[in-house]
């Protein structure tokens, strides 16, 4: 661990800083974040601490995966405590750059996603995962890690990067790390601060809702009526409104057969104007199980 974390906002002062690590055969972890750290944030770093020489973590909250009337201006920011947390979790260079550092030219180039973005949160977030995959790879490009890792609770993201990255051969090895919750199993996000006070007792009808489906799906229960049976027990039990759940092959995020080995049951649900995001993904290969929940 890293006596001195370097704070850097310029993208040539950190190529330079990587480029004398590399040099000198060091390997380099990568955490690409929006900040507001929270645990599960801190758990990324844990893994790629374990795993290389280097960590440098980024916190950038990228308007390029903002749509209209989302909430860029209200994503949750707080600069000095991130600052701190990721020093206490043993982050080496920390990398905090500006929307024009990062984008200060635009030549319209774009990266469209495949199939993989026209379901789940891509549905009826048009333009998010081009957004994403635009500083995914500058981000690549400007860090050269060996080993990046993202968390999968943002499983839909997870995938298309991991599709993007075998498909134009990038450098880095895409780790996957399982989903921080609470103790009452909500998922661990940024956006968490923003629910009231009510809505934070409901929240956890989310995972329980998913572990419903879960034993549905082991019992061979169709695809329709697990869907149908998560959606009654949300609405049920709690003030929020289904934004989608659905059943479907993983990762290729097509619809659900029993060839595949993996399968995700995910959800996004809205408490007033937070939109929470969920998942399980179960491996059907040897034997099923969960393989994505520090919990289950």
């Amino acid at each position: 661990m890293a006596i001195e974390m370097a704070v850097v906002h310029s993208i040539e002062t950190l190529q330079g800083m990587i480029d004398r690590n590399k040099r000198e055969g060091r390997t380099v972890g990568f955490v690409p974040t929006m900040g507001f750290l929270h645990e599960g944030h801190l758990t990324l770093v844990k893994h790629a601490r374990e795993h290389n020489d280097v960590v440098v973590m980024s916190i950038f909250v990228n308007p390029a995966q903002f749509g209209p009337g989302e909430d860029f201006e209200a994503y949750p920011r707080d600069v000095e405590r991130d600052a701190s947390l990721a020093k206490e979790a043993g982050v080496d260079i920390l990398f905090m750059p500006t929307s024009e550092e990062m984008y200060p030219q635009d030549g319209g180039v774009r990266i469209l996603p495949g199939p993989q973005s026209k379901v789940l949160c891509g549905a009826s977030r048009p333009g998010h995962f081009d957004g994403v995959l635009k500083v995914v790879l500058k981000l690549f490009n400007i860090v050269d890690p060996d080993r990046s890792y993202f968390g999968m609770k943002d499983a839909q993201q997870l995938a298309i990067i991991e599709t993007f990255v075998r498909d134009y051969n990038l450098r880095t090895s895409i780790e996957r790390v399982p989903i921080v919750r609470e103790k009452d199993g909500l998922a661990k996000s940024s956006r968490n601060v923003n629910l009231t006070e009510m809505e934070r007792m409901e929240a956890p009808v989310i995972q329980q809702a998913l572990k419903k489906g879960v034993l549905l799906f082991n019992e061979g229960v169709s695809v329709d009526e697990i869907e149908r049976e998560i959606t009654a027990h949300i609405m049920e039990n709690s003030s929020g409104i289904m934004d989608y759940v659905s059943l479907l092959s993983y990762p290729e995020l097509t619809e659900y057969d029993d060839s595949s080995d993996e399968a995700i049951l995910a959800c996004a649900v809205k408490f007033g104007k937070t939109r929470l995001i969920d998942n399980t993904i179960m491996s059907t290969k040897d034997g099923y199980h969960v393989q994505n929940d520090d919990e289950q």
